[in-house]
């Protein structure tokens, strides 16, 4: 930790051109060598934050972050998450390939009401912690500690998606018991004199609706830039019309080159 690399106000305005280190929103320092936080703890707006594949251990200067609303630390050296409990925004957390050893050291977490994913294993890349070897159940565990969840390890635990397989799952073990085939039930239904009874959906009303997107202020950052480099590339239009049209009239008012008298 002491040989790695510093988090600086330098280093953070190099990386995103911002003069201000307020002003930075989203920031990404995957693999930068980076031991030590430093300053980062003044990056009050900050929203979106990449610190994988570093050499990371202590998180204190995180604890200022109450903006933060997605963490990456995959693949460093973090053994406690306390300073986390602090970030009261944060929706996403990645915290796969670390040395976390115990259930004990995520309760920090069970405050953070809007934390809806937490990564502690990635097979795609190969990272794990500790627990999730030594305890195989972990994840059931997680879902009962941190009721809010919606994803473990990239695996839906709860919402729309495990609705659904949950009333198919319930349609199938149903189906099982009765112990009837569905050329069984085509002969019964052929064979039956009485009228067929309407199916009925399988979800309520309005479940497949799209949800209201919500616009952070990521996004108002963004369009309110777009709309600023817009003005001025109008202006330097509007600008560049009148240049020309001087240019032109000035031409237009030179003498004929036969009218010189040499």
């Amino acid at each position: 930790e002491g040989t790695g690399v510093g988090i600086t106000p330098q280093l953070l305005k190099g990386t995103t051109g911002e003069f201000a280190l307020e002003s930075i929103l989203l920031l990404r320092l995957r693999g930068r060598g980076i031991s030590r936080l430093g300053c980062l703890g003044r990056c009050l707006n900050l929203e979106w934050l990449d610190l994988s594949d570093n050499c990371i251990a202590r998180l204190a200067p995180l604890a200022s972050l109450r903006c933060l609303a997605v963490l990456n630390l995959a693949r460093n050296r973090i053994t406690r998450l306390d300073p986390l409990a602090a970030c009261t925004n944060l929706q996403s957390l990645n915290v796969a390939g670390n040395r976390l050893r115990s259930l004990a050291g995520l309760r920090c977490l069970a405050g953070l009401q809007r934390l809806e994913s937490l990564r502690l294993r990635d097979p795609m890349a190969s990272l794990a912690n500790p627990l999730c070897t030594r305890v195989p159940t972990y994840r059931a565990a997680l879902a009962d500690m941190l009721p809010g969840l919606r994803a473990i390890d990239g695996e839906r635990v709860s919402g729309r998606g495990s609705e659904l397989y949950r009333l198919c799952r319930e349609i199938d073990t149903s189906l099982g018991r009765s112990g009837t085939t569905a050329s069984g039930v085509g002969s019964s239904v052929v064979g039956s004199s009485e009228a067929p009874v309407a199916a009925q959906p399988w979800v309520q009303a309005g479940f497949w609706e799209p949800r209201a997107p919500r616009r952070s202020s990521i996004v108002e950052e963004a369009y309110k830039q777009f709309g600023e480099v817009l003005s001025e590339c109008r202006e330097l239009g509007r600008r560049a019309d009148d240049t020309i049209a001087q240019a032109e009239r000035a031409l237009g008012s030179r003498p004929e080159t036969g009218s010189f008298l040499f």
